[in-house]
């Protein structure tokens, strides 16, 4: 399926796989329509996947956390367009590596909202827009930790388990419809997600990746636009993506 000329929103669009996923589908000739909520680092996307070959590219301040700010998006998106082709779910993040012993309100709160709430918000706003019988996409972002639990991780392997389970929902609910909805699951990739994890502690966030070749966001993108691309009759319902150093959450390959 030839995505030239498909509307294409992306959450989380100022850095790692959303900024990546910009240039990517830019490069497609998709038109873009981004939202996150540092405008700046938008502006600096959104010039890079007009480089890259975007149809045309628009950016607006989004924050998937808050209802309103939701709202107010996908007003702005009505005023360009009637329909969106593809809506990539990719806002979120991980807040803290704590034991639910000493784990924090404000991060157990953060995650919930963004990687939760905020895929509901969005794509309840944006399912009216989305064509049907059309080969159109619902593609969320999830993550290993979706799939299996760790240590210091519960509030964020939930979250990520529920949008598995949010679009095994979806998939049931809009069967019929002609409308796509798969989850994207990556493994250890190298992007700002430590950084924010560990609250901009550089030195802990690096050791994460010491001694591994990990995915890059580019690794990334180039799988969300295969899996969008794929013919309207086929839909990749759930896809796991890791690093060949890392067989398992628990089981990374080390060269120092």
């Amino acid at each position: 399926m030839k995505l030239r000329g498909n509307w294409v929103l992306l959450t989380g669009a100022s850095s790692g796989f959303g900024a990546a996923a910009a240039r990517a589908f830019g490069a497609e000739g998709c038109h873009l329509l981004l939202g996150a909520r540092r405008e700046d680092r938008l502006a600096e996307v959104a010039q890079s996947a007009r480089a890259a070959g975007a149809a045309s590219v628009q950016h607006h301040a989004l924050d998937v956390a808050s209802t309103n700010s939701v709202e107010a998006f996908v007003s702005w998106v009505k005023t360009l367009t009637d329909r969106v082709h593809i809506l990539i779910n990719n806002a979120g993040g991980a807040h803290g590596l704590d034991p639910v012993a000493t784990g924090r309100d404000e991060d157990w709160e953060a995650m919930v909202q963004s990687n939760f709430l905020g895929l509901l918000r969005m794509t309840r706003a944006v399912l009216p827009l989305l064509p049907r019988d059309a080969g159109s996409w619902i593609l969320n972002v999830g993550s290993i930790a979706g799939h299996r639990g760790y240590e210091g991780g519960a509030a964020y392997c939930g979250v990520k388990a529920g949008e598995r389970l949010i679009t095994e929902s979806l998939r049931l609910e809009l069967n019929g419809t002609g409308i796509r909805v798969g989850s994207l699951d990556p493994g250890m990739a190298l992007t700002e997600f430590s950084d924010v994890r560990f609250k901009g502690d550089q030195e802990r966030a690096a050791k994460v990746y010491a001694g591994v070749n990990p995915l890059t966001a580019e690794d990334v993108a180039e799988t969300m636009v295969w899996m969008a691309s794929r013919p309207p009759h086929v839909c990749i319902d759930e896809l796991i993506l890791k690093p060949t150093d890392q067989a398992a959450i628990h089981k990374v390959h080390r060269r120092t």
